[in-house]
């Protein structure tokens, strides 16, 4: 019985000793992740004779929380800040990026959904090569694609507008949420479809009151997915929008390389704050679904 005791003590102390070291692990992945983010909300919360005042890329500076918070640079980032020629802030752009992620968000999830339902519960012949097609695109680089994207929207008469902006990130898109929608799919038990068939349900009835009040996870995983890279997205947004269906990301990188005299460094770190704002709220909002939706369709049964 002592042998039994001896053994279990030193065994509890490395599993503390593990556990302290994973929590210190972590703590140190959280400060280094969280120090960018205060020092640009100290720095927009900052009047510019402050920041000016001190050396404003110095470590113990940044940090330091504003003596006096103002809330101007927030104000002058949303509709005043200058982006090239344009001094009407950031409040147009950001609500072409909500009308670009909402719709292409929607499409883009519903169209996979139907792909992932019908590529595992529908079997037609090649649907496998047809698989392995929508799996290679997901590895497609975003470069590869501009320039014929770009010549089939100026042939359809898309160029330059949100609707082929809305196309492009559709398109792309829809490779990624039928991989998920097929892996989640696979997971669902082939009899349950069979029964409906049995019952007299077809192709739409079967994906519309069976597969899809099950889809909760996956949809979640799908939406915070498309939607993250939707937002975040520069190069699609700078290569294929126009004067008026430029999103907000575009506009953050046109106003950072405006230059009208003294460079306003707290409006700069406010725009960027609103520009991370909607992504930061959905993880918030989602996080915890995406991760369950992920390892939903990760074990059959």
């Amino acid at each position: 019985m002592s042998r039994v005791t001896d053994g279990a003590a030193p065994r509890r102390l490395r599993l503390r000793v593990v556990r302290i070291a994973l929590y210190a692990v972590l703590v140190l992945a959280a400060f280094g992740f969280l120090v960018p983010l205060v020092a640009m909300l100290f720095t927009s919360l900052k009047t510019m004779p402050e920041i000016l005042g001190m050396a404003p890329f110095e470590g113990s500076t940044i940090l330091s929380p504003p003596r006096a918070m103002s809330l101007d640079a927030w104000g002058a980032a949303w509709s005043g800040a200058c982006i090239a020629v344009d001094c009407q802030g950031l409040k147009g752009y950001f609500w072409n990026s909500i009308v670009l992620c909402l719709v292409s968000v929607a499409i883009s999830v519903s169209v996979g959904a139907v792909n992932g339902y019908a590529l595992t519960k529908w079997r037609f012949r090649y649907d496998n090569v047809v698989f392995v097609l929508f799996l290679f695109s997901c590895f497609i680089p975003l470069q590869i694609v501009l320039i014929p994207a770009a010549r089939l929207l100026g042939l359809v008469g898309l160029a330059g507008t949100m609707s082929g902006l809305i196309a492009v990130h559709v398109l792309y898109g829809i490779a990624f949420t039928t991989l998920f929608f097929r892996n989640f799919y696979v997971a669902i038990p082939d009899e349950l479809i069979r029964c409906a068939r049995i019952d007299g349900a077809g192709f739409w009835s079967i994906f519309l009151f069976v597969v899809v009040p099950i889809s909760g996870p996956i949809a979640v995983v799908s939406i915070i997915w498309q939607f993250t890279s939707i937002w975040n997205d520069f190069l699609f947004g700078a290569s294929f929008s126009g004067p008026g269906s430029r999103p907000l990301m575009v506009a953050l990188n046109n106003l950072v390389n405006t230059s009208t005299g003294t460079k306003a460094y707290n409006v700069d770190m406010a725009a960027a704050m609103i520009a991370a704002l909607p992504t930061m709220l959905v993880y918030i909002a989602a996080g915890r679904f995406f991760v369950r939706g992920l390892m939903a369709g990760a074990v059959k049964g």
